[in-house]
């Protein structure tokens, strides 16, 4: 039903192996498209998905990251320790510039492993769907929203098939308004017509190698208003202190300042999961993790708030 995508940072990659068990039991699948280099880091990540007999799907043509010119390493780690593992399946990323030949012939190559495609960016769907065939009512499909309207998703009507929408709005974190909202579509994915959605969780489709200096720091966490027909919102809670790159365990403090006194509050919507309870914890002893840890601890959030609604 919800298909979470991932971009293989160290700290994605954490979140879902801390969140494998919520993710299995709510029937959740990520999608993981792998852009660092060594691939340790995934290996875990699915050795702990298959552990809670969970399920994921792995990007073998990644767009961005080391893997962008060739995917091979990424098939060869499915095909030699995952083809056996029903759960762990292989996404194709259909992107700008590509043919049809060229996604069927990656289509062909991970049969095995219950391809999903990942429309973002191409651009012949009907000549996709003429190359499929009578195989095309079996295959499976994902959309990113931004790339595919209406009558691109028309062409795999009869397909298992998910709509992925970016709730998140890039921008720099001093920009962020205290409040806004996220998606909708995790009420409205079937008036869409569609089987399941997704979405990039509070990190956002808009991919960069590195943070620059935090000039802000900011923690986003997500939540469902039943007063507003169970939209999802985003809280920002972003530092006072944004005048210069220094200092980021005092901004991290600031910004988890806001975050305790709007749950104390007792009307934030804010469920009490995981990750704001380890928020809480964090308060109390003063004690900054590190940025990477707070983004974990958002997207593990995410992916709670959501488990709990559905």
């Amino acid at each position: 039903m919800y298909f979470p995508y991932f971009r293989g940072k160290q700290f994605e990659l954490l979140a879902i192996r801390e969140s494998a068990e919520i993710l299995s039991e709510s029937g959740f699948s990520p999608i993981i498209e792998p852009v660092k280099e060594a691939l340790g880091g995934l290996d875990k990540t699915l050795t702990e998905i298959c552990r809670a007999n969970g399920k994921a799907v792995v990007v073998v043509n990644p767009l961005y990251g080391d893997h962008s010119n060739n995917g091979k390493n990424i098939s060869d780690l499915l095909t030699d320790s995952y083809l056996d593992k029903p759960g762990v399946a292989a996404g194709i990323l259909l992107r700008e510039g590509m043919t049809p030949e060229d996604a069927i012939a990656i289509f062909e190559t991970h049969i095995s492993h219950n391809p999903l495609f990942i429309h973002a960016g191409f651009t012949d769907a009907r000549a996709l769907a003429s190359h499929l065939n009578s195989r095309l009512p079996q295959t499976r499909h994902a959309f990113f929203e931004a790339h595919c309207g209406k009558l691109y998703r028309r062409h795999f009507e009869g397909c298992f098939r998910i709509l992925i929408r970016d709730g998140f709005r890039k921008r720099k974190n001093a920009d962020h308004p205290p409040l806004e909202e996220f998606s909708d579509l995790h009420v409205t994915f079937r008036d869409e017509g569609m089987n399941g959605f997704g979405d990039f969780l509070t990190v956002g489709d808009d991919f960069s190698e590195g943070g620059g200096p935090a000039y802000a720091v900011a923690i986003h966490l997500t939540f469902i208003d039943p007063d507003k027909d169970d939209a999802m919102f985003v809280y920002h809670f972003v530092s006072t202190s944004r005048d210069t790159p220094t200092d980021p365990a005092g901004k991290f403090g600031q910004a988890l300042d806001k975050l305790i006194s709007k749950y104390a509050g007792g009307r934030s919507h804010l469920y009490a999961t995981s990750a704001v309870l380890e928020f809480q914890d964090l308060h109390s002893k003063g004690h900054f993790p590190g940025l990477g840890v707070v983004k974990k601890l958002s997207m593990k959030h995410h992916i709670e708030t959501l488990a709990r609604f559905l």
